[in-house]
């Protein structure tokens, strides 16, 4: 059978299959553990060590061990649901070891299989990893930092087995008494609840103490949040699946934190709750736990430090926004002498802070990042060093820096004069560290896939680090090659635009139809220096479209400011943008006869948000947009998660015109233009209820449309043969809808 990039596309899980990720470096720096299939198309993903001894000269060597592969360790039976659930939270479409734990110095490793816990030794001469005498279905298996232990949750309660004696006992769940309460079914414990894993980047609900004899345990009581019911309408005789879904507006589910003893000791951490009762992060170093917590409406953030004995806590940091405070991935933290890791709005833009308690504080504190860095997110904290990535000045640029000892320095690769030097082209960066050893990978616009090296410091003393190995992709390379991009500052609002034209056009050779390819709203960012987000995009445009990706207001990487000018309002912002961009990147074209662009036939398309902004277009802009296809669009705010929904919307009793002036369902009558909508019928997150509700307002107008239901597909859509069919469906809705004939090979 002949290849095809959507074919490829949907083979390779979007091209991530055989490509290093999740790395974890030990303390002494000595040694890096990450996950990797076998190959680009082989979906199940096994753990890995590189270990980098230093020889006699003092150089260093990288060698990488196989430790752990789930074709040689078999898994049985299919994952539980709870860990279909947490993959589809985290978005992981790739099966076998998808996630491992570790102890402090990276002596072992603890995952699960089919509902089991294994557990590996990461040493060169250890022995093969073996299951657990432990409970299923199981899932977030964690050592203890010591080693000795593995806590792992099963049935909503935490559970610690002992690999060396064989003991598993429950630790704390569902039915012990907690003070004067009892707990109900729908109490869990150890388990990041929806919105903390979907919204807030929280996956997991327990920390181990440091030396092992505790845990700081999350209790979610889900007993008030609205039930839905999903069904599987192609296997009518199945059960609906019932989820606890916080719709805005709604309840949602009560969460409180315990610190539980190995030696049967539970202790209640208080805070206030009523005040703020989102936790949106913990994590508990060698001077104690650390949680911060935000308000409902997302406007007050405080950073707690909790007594271990008492469960007290103590105010650290207090920080209010009239919108929002951002929850910035990676935060809170401690640096070894004590400074706590933290990030603040001054100027416009995310800044990070690392400062004494008592600065932090009272507010005296300064940011260690200059006025014009956007930071994105904190990725080590080790020694004094704190690891992160930023953009400066250009938000399509997005760099790894490193923070030490009152010096700010941007990590490069290759050193100074180096491809990755300070005079390289704009990439995405990312980056952990611990011990002196950085795992950089950088993606560009040079080439497709991902580099990762590994960086110490230059054993000769001189500048920057040197790249001591190389961790290799096995991923494949897309058939279609570099995508051909143009990057453009569009409009009034400069917003950042790529333009791809098709890789066999020539200006003057064809007026090629357009076509929008934009998500356009918050948490996603499109328009990178990274080759790989653009490769649908080019095949798109082979197909014969001018394709244009706009980041409007909203989006991230250009400053709070940027973010919040859709506070109140995710519609017309949005949409206004997209408007923008076309006629700029078609005055552009024009006056530099770069492409001949046909408005008459502007087609777009989206998923998520970029679906509800898709059908937006074609709505309320006829006159702009000729055709839309619409995936899993979110059509009327209210039917959201509260976390999101709120913080942009506000809460519906209160703020009513913002949700309606954001629905689309009050626009269906006004329809004059052909519309597709696609929708997983098991999507948990945008709902297909969205899609049937606009569909019923369609046909109640009378407004002809299109409706792709997709049996038994959540929201990330991955299944092979859905992924490849989707791209083809599309365009050829999109040829026919703008009148363009059949396809001409190229």
């Amino acid at each position: 059978m002949t290849d095809t990039f959507p074919r490829q596309q949907a083979r390779t899980k979007r091209f991530s299959l055989g490509a290093p990720r999740s790395f974890q470096v030990s303390p002494d720096g000595a040694r890096v553990v990450f996950l990797r299939s076998k190959s680009g198309t082989d979906s199940a993903t096994c753990l890995w060590v590189l270990d980098l001894p230093a020889g006699a000269d003092g150089q260093v060597s990288g060698t990488e061990r196989l430790v752990a592969d789930p074709s040689v360790i078999g898994g049985g039976a299919e994952e539980p649901e709870e860990e279909k659930a947490r993959r589809e939270r985290s978005r992981e479409s790739a099966g076998g070891v998808v996630a491992f734990a570790t102890d402090t110095e990276l002596t072992m490793a603890a995952f699960a299989l089919a509902g089991q816990v294994y557990t590996a030794s990461l040493a060169p001469d250890g022995p093969a990893p073996r299951r657990a005498n432990a409970m299923s279905p199981a899932i977030d298996p964690r050592p203890d930092p010591t080693g000795k232990r593995v806590a792992y949750v099963c049935n909503g309660a935490v559970r610690v087995t002992d690999p060396h004696t064989g003991i598993d006992a429950a630790l704390i769940g569902p039915g012990q008494a907690v003070g004067d309460e009892t707990d109900s079914e729908h109490v869990t414990f150890g388990l990041a609840e929806f919105v903390a894993a979907e919204e807030m980047g929280r996956y997991r609900g327990y920390w181990w103490a440091p030396d092992g004899t505790a845990m700081l345990v999350a209790r979610a009581d889900n007993t008030g949040v609205r039930r839905l019911h999903i069904a599987d309408p192609a296997n009518p005789v199945r059960p609906p699946a019932e989820i606890r879904y916080p719709a805005a507006g709604t309840a949602n589910a009560e969460v409180s934190l315990l610190i539980a003893g190995l030696d049967g000791s539970l202790v209640p951490v208080d805070w206030d709750a009523g005040a703020c009762p989102y936790l949106v992060a913990a994590d508990w170093d060698a001077a104690g736990p650390l949680i911060a917590v935000q308000s409902r409406d997302q406007r007050l953030m405080r950073l707690l430090a909790v007594d271990a004995d008492s469960g007290q806590t103590s105010l650290l940091r207090e920080d209010t926004n009239p919108h929002w405070v951002d929850v910035v991935a990676g935060v809170p933290a401690r640096t070894a002498n004590g400074h706590l890791v933290w990030t603040t709005i001054a100027e416009g833009k995310t800044r990070l802070l690392v400062a004494d308690p008592a600065e932090l504080a009272d507010g005296s504190a300064s940011p260690v990042t200059p006025a014009g860095m956007q930071v994105r997110a904190i990725l080590s904290v080790y020694g004094d060093t704190v690891l992160f990535t930023a953009s400066l000045d250009d938000p399509t640029d997005v760099g790894v820096w490193a923070y030490s000892s009152g010096e700010l320095t941007r990590v490069l690769a290759d050193g100074p004069d180096g491809p990755e030097g300070p005079d390289r082209a704009p990439g995405v960066d990312t980056a952990v560290g611990a011990g002196g050893t950085t795992v950089f990978t950088a993606r560009s616009m040079a080439e497709t896939g991902a580099v990762t090296r590994v960086l110490r410091p230059a054993a000769s003393g001189g500048a920057g680090p040197e790249v001591v190995a190389t961790i290799h992709s096995l991923a494949e390379r897309p058939i279609i090659g570099s995508p051909r991009v143009e990057f453009l500052h569009a409009g009034r609002r400069q917003l950042r635009t790529a333009l791809l034209l098709p890789s066999w056009y020539e200006p003057g050779s064809a007026k090629l139809p357009v076509l929008m390819d934009p998500y356009g709203g918050p948490h996603l960012q499109r328009v990178t220096a990274s080759a790989d987000t653009y490769l649908a995009s080019q095949w798109f445009a082979d197909q014969g479209f001018a394709v244009i990706v706009a980041d409007g207001r909203g989006t991230p990487g250009r400053g709070s400011d940027w973010e919040r000018m859709v506070a109140g309002d995710l519609a017309s912002p949005a949409l206004d943008d997209q408007v923008d961009a076309l006629a700029a990147v078609a005055e552009h074209c024009e006056r530099l006869r770069t492409a001949d662009l046909d408005l008459t036939k502007v087609g777009i398309r989206g998923w998520s948000f970029g679906g509800f902004l898709s059908a937006l277009a074609v709505l309320r802009r006829p006159d702009v947009f000729h055709a839309g296809i619409a995936g899993a669009p979110v059509t009327d705010w209210r039917l959201y998660d509260t976390h999101y929904t709120e913080r942009y919307l506000g809460h519906p009793d209160d703020n009513p015109g913002n949700y309606d002036r954001s629905s689309l369902l009050d626009d269906a009558a006004k329809l004059s233009r052909p519309l597709m909508i696609i929708h997983g019928l098991a999507d948990d997150n945008v709902v297909v209820a969205h899609t049937l509700r606009l569909s019923s307002a369609l046909l109640a107008a009378g407004r002809p449309h299109s409706v792709l239901p997709l049996t038994g597909v959540t929201h990330m859509a991955s299944q092979e043969e859905v992924a490849e069919n989707l791209l083809l469906l599309q365009v050829d809705f999109l040829r026919s809808a703008l009148a363009l004939g059949p396809a001409t090979a190229h």
